[in-house]
């Protein structure tokens, strides 16, 4: 296998995760596109319910909570993200509205109509989009909302070399007009869709990485894994730059009918 047909998903579940907690971000985003996300949800008050899916360590869930009086209970797979994640909540004094728990996306385990709003930055494809939005509607109460980040085609049509790779990342990548129809066929209203800016990639992603990269290479030494590892984040970081007029992450901001 090339490392042109090699995805995330080919590497050690243990050695992303090892690389990815020492960072701020796992994902493209920033604060000031959490908050803007936020504006669009209706009647937030001090017994709001949120769910947090695929939290990672939790820099989205601290937004959330220091931009709403919510409960939020945030849930990743990986253990040690959420013990960052519960360690910086009693940093920020947030322990008694904010909880990281161990779980699956596809297997939550809450009650039906559990949820006034359902949130997910970067992590709903690892599901599938159209399965996440089905699955994750039944925990959600009646008029709640899901806001959700998600891989998505800016154009109809695209250079192969790109559209190869994402095809093979996420194999039910579309374009913004078929998601919203996704969203809708689902059970959603539609309520807000934007783009993630260059700087969510850029700035927050790709940049905070380098220094990392380096370090993870010489505490791993003559590892190929992490080498091929480290070459494939270095060639995501290059097909951005080259092609990021194409693609991008999208917020999906939908009600539940």
């Amino acid at each position: 296998m090339t490392m042109e047909e090699i995805t995330i998903h080919e590497f050690d579940f243990a050695l992303i995760n090892e690389f990815f907690t020492e960072l701020e971000r796992q994902g493209p985003g920033s604060p000031e596109e959490t908050i803007r996300a936020l504006g669009f949800i209706g009647n937030l008050s001090n017994k709001t319910k949120i769910a947090d899916l695929g939290c990672g360590t939790g820099v989205q869930t601290m937004v959330l909570a220091q931009n709403t009086e919510a409960t939020i209970t945030a849930l990743d797979l990986y253990a040690g993200s959420i013990d960052k994640l519960n360690t910086t909540a009693g940093k920020l004094g947030l322990q008694n509205r904010v909880k990281g728990i161990v779980g699956s996306m596809d297997n939550l385990p809450f009650q039906n109509d559990e949820f006034d709003l359902i949130w997910s930055e970067g992590a709903i494809a690892n599901i599938g989009f159209e399965k996440g939005l089905n699955h994750w509607k039944g925990f959600l109460k009646k008029d709640g909302y899901i806001a959700v980040t998600y891989e998505s085609w800016f154009t109809d049509e695209r250079p192969a070399e790109i559209e190869k790779w994402w095809m093979d990342a996420v194999p039910e990548i579309g374009t913004i007009g078929y998601n919203i129809s996704i969203m809708q066929k689902t059970g959603y209203i539609p309520v807000a869709v934007f783009t993630l800016p260059e700087n969510c990639w850029i700035d927050n992603y790709f940049i905070p990485q380098k220094a990392r990269q380096e370090e993870f290479l010489k505490k791993h030494a003559g590892n190929k894994t992490v080498e091929d590892m480290i070459a494939f984040m270095r060639r995501e970081a290059d097909l951005y730059s080259k092609y990021k007029q194409y693609y991008g992450y999208v917020f999906y901001i939908g009600k539940k009918i």
